[in-house]
């Protein structure tokens, strides 16, 4: 019987290990229902594997997890039936159009061909694909077929919805529009699961984050709560110039500490709880000739944050684990 757990998701311990890489090392999680939960880590640190696990694709070798109230092992049938998952690569078939799409996956779910063919409209409107409609998928944009595979996970509006990556490589704008689309499932009260190495994309949609490197769980909270949790405010600057960012490294470093370069090739930021002590290194990079675009003084970005944390950044070289997990069965 299904609980009435304000959570959505609970997950104790969740293990899962392919030969000799332990790709997850006792996760916990707490979900809340109705919300955004950001997973946070670079490729390779168990984000995928945690998601496949709590989608009953995997089946964990220590530890459990309730989905909406239903044991992921022994109720799995009941899971799969109420949650989505997104993956990295969009799952629509290039060789039908996007309505086309939409209707067989109404089908396959059950509705009916009127019911179908009117939802497909719904969702072609909704997600700006009303015009591309008739067109074949292999035609799309990556950001539209992004689009297309969000609107085919939801064509049967679910409870819970497991994103995995859902914009990599996506251009700002396209990334832009997803986010949109993410709001206002949880405005419909839909609970999003969302992994990410875009530390970014977690700041701005995500209601609570568990940061996870090497398998584990390193750090957990709202996005203000972990940035507080570095115990320093911190200098922006964004540079007219990116060819001067060294020459502003240096003099940052010189004159307040370690300054990190931030993933706008234009911008770094660095460790400065005083005004002051700001404000004389902007006037020290003026005086060397350094164009600056903007600056401001706040909390550290979560970048800063993951490199606190961590010790390197968030965007990484995958590890073992996808190769790993094309290699497992499903559970």
């Amino acid at each position: 019987m299904t609980s009435q757990s304000p959570l959505a998701i609970e997950a104790t311990g969740l293990v899962k290990v392919f030969g000799e890489t332990r790709a997850v090392d006792g996760v916990d999680l707490a979900v809340r229902s109705g919300s955004v939960y950001g997973v946070l880590g670079p490729n390779g640190a168990g984000k995928t594997t945690a998601i496949r696990m709590l989608a009953t694709l995997l089946r964990p070798d220590a530890g459990s997890a309730r989905v909406l109230g239903h044991d992921i092992v022994e109720e799995a049938d009941a899971v799969r039936s109420a949650v989505t998952l997104t993956g990295q690569l969009a799952s629509v078939d290039e060789d039908l159009t996007g309505r086309e799409n939409l209707i067989l996956v109404g089908r396959l779910l059950g509705l009916k061909r009127a019911r179908a063919k009117n939802r497909s409209t719904e969702l072609l409107e909704a997600f700006g694909l009303a015009e591309a409609a008739t067109k074949l998928v292999k035609n799309y944009s990556g950001g539209m077929r992004r689009r297309l595979d969000i609107a085919a996970s939801i064509v049967v509006t679910p409870r819970l919805m497991f994103l995995d990556e859902p914009t990599t490589g996506l251009d700002p704008r396209s990334r832009n529009q997803v986010w949109d689309i993410i709001r206002m499932l949880v405005a419909g009260e839909t609970t999003i699961l969302l992994c990410t190495q875009y530390l970014e994309e977690a700041d701005q949609l995500a209601d609570g984050i568990a940061v996870i490197d090497h398998g584990k769980v390193i750090a957990e909270g709202t996005p203000g709560q972990l940035k507080a949790s570095v115990g320093a405010g911190a200098l922006h600057v964004r540079l007219l110039d990116p060819h001067q960012r060294p020459e502003a490294e240096r003099l940052l470093t010189r004159d307040l500490g370690s300054a990190f370069l931030e993933p706008d090739p234009a911008a770094l930021s660095v460790q400065c709880a005083d005004a002051d002590r700001g404000a004389e290194a902007i006037a020290g990079l003026t005086r060397a000739g350094v164009k600056i675009a903007d600056f401001s003084l706040g909390q550290p970005s979560l970048d800063e944050v993951f490199l606190a944390l961590t010790g390197h950044p968030a965007e990484t070289e995958p590890s073992l684990e996808t190769d790993a997990i094309e290699e497992e069965q499903p559970a």
